[in-house]
């Protein structure tokens, strides 16, 4: 079997990027173990997140760090026995959240976020998921002023980036979310953003799309991967694969590659929980919510309300520990009608993150043909796309429409 690009990893960064490589008349083959969006791709919020001008960073404050170093919070947790291996990954992070280094941060991603639901958009149409769609934004929840006062002068920063927002009392969020049993001090709601219904069904929609326009997935295993000549080739249940291009877009599991092929890249994981849940009677969840206080999510999802939590700092491959989802379902109960689970275990996925707060975008420094598009964070749904068109457009040899040094895996070294 022979393919102009081998994409190997099918989750929807994999299925971004060879959608927009196909787009340039490349023939491309999707490699996975698993089907198309059952990794980390499956349990996300389920949000296309335009209004993420300013990455995650690590908290600076001493109050804070004692907080979070205490573990016992509900948006975050850690592992004590993962901290020496991260620890090295962790001082970097911290590091590169300086007020310089997040602005740094803010700029490089920007031309990516400003253009990531633009570039979802054809997608979506074409593969005809827009009853997946729900264009209402999403919320955010306080109790109290203070944090609520703090948070509407972070919002205001958006002003200058043309986004839409609107600063709710607690009456403004009872008329939005009337099914809520606790009452918010106040409530921001980020208009821009999209949020999907089933993320994965939305992985599944553009497989589908991609093998209408002639792509192929190919049942396999990327550590089969093996220069050859010119080229690359993947050992695949279908026969050995040849491609001239192969790009690792295996999210927290890309290691499997660059590793063994000397490529010594910062890429840590967040690991996260999802659970859903009927809700209670006639309750209806208008908006994906986030509660600020407690740091975790409501999302109405098609097989119902999602509880997704923060971040779980352990080993990509432990075994699951649903401390969060235990901690926050009573303060989820407390705030809405949340009735049995529909899931018989809590979901966990991991975040693939470098600790600059970019993704790891284009040619592999010593290897031909060989090229980089993982380490998304939290943001793999929403960079799918627009880094799917950055390295389609760089494979092709075009002018890529926005700088791509920021993203060279060469920038750690």
């Amino acid at each position: 079997m022979q393919r102009d690009v081998a994409v190997l990893g099918a989750g929807i960064v994999g299925l971004g990027a060879a959608l927009k490589i196909q787009e340039k008349g490349r023939s491309v083959a999707l490699v996975d173990r698993r089907a198309a969006g059952e990794g980390t791709s499956f349990g996300n919020a389920g949000i296309i997140e335009r209004a993420s001008i300013f990455p995650y960073a690590f908290p600076r404050k001493l109050s804070d760090l004692i907080k979070y170093g205490l573990n016992n919070t509900p948006e975050a947790y850690y592992h004590l026995s993962y901290l020496p291996k991260i620890a090295p990954w962790l001082a970097r992070y911290w590091w590169n959240s300086s007020p310089a280094g997040h602005l740094a941060a803010m700029r490089a991603s920007l031309p990516l976020i400003e253009r990531c639901l633009s570039e979802h958009e054809p997608l979506i149409e074409a593969s005809g998921s827009e009853a997946l769609i729900r264009r209402t934004g999403w919320i955010k929840m306080f109790r109290g002023e203070a944090k609520y006062r703090a948070a509407m002068e972070d919002a205001k920063r958006l002003t200058p980036f043309g986004l839409s927002f609107e600063f709710l009392n607690a009456a403004g969020l009872r008329e939005r979310e009337p099914h809520i049993k606790e009452t918010a001090f106040g409530a921001i709601h980020f208009k821009d953003p999209a949020c999907v219904s089933d993320p994965g069904a939305l992985s599944r929609a553009y497989l589908h799309l991609l093998e209408s326009r002639g792509g192929s997935f190919l049942a396999g295993d990327a550590r089969s991967l093996q220069q050859d000549g010119e080229g690359w080739t993947i050992k695949t249940e279908s026969g050995v694969l040849h491609a001239r291009n192969v790009v690792v877009a295996l999210g927290p599991w890309s290691d499997i590659v660059f590793k063994p092929l000397g490529y010594d890249l910062p890429l840590a994981v967040k690991r996260g929980y999802h659970l859903h849940y009927r809700p209670e009677g006639n309750a209806v969840l208008n908006h994906t919510l986030l509660d600020a206080d407690n740091g975790y999510v409501l999302a109405p999802m098609a097989r119902g309300i999602r509880l997704t939590t923060g971040a779980e700092f352990a080993d990509r491959d432990a075994p699951p520990s649903p401390v969060q989802i235990q901690r926050t379902e009573p303060r989820a109960r407390a705030l809405f009608p949340l009735g049995e689970a529909v899931d018989a275990h809590p979901w966990m996925g991991s975040r693939p993150c470098t600790p600059d707060m970019l993704p790891i975008v284009g040619e592999a420094p010593r290897h031909k043909g060989l090229w980089f598009d993982f380490g998304h964070a939290h943001h793999g749904l929403t960079l799918s796309a627009v880094t799917g068109r950055l390295l389609a457009e760089m494979i092709a040899g075009e002018t890529p429409f926005t700088n791509p040094e920021p993203y060279r895996a060469g920038r750690f070294h």
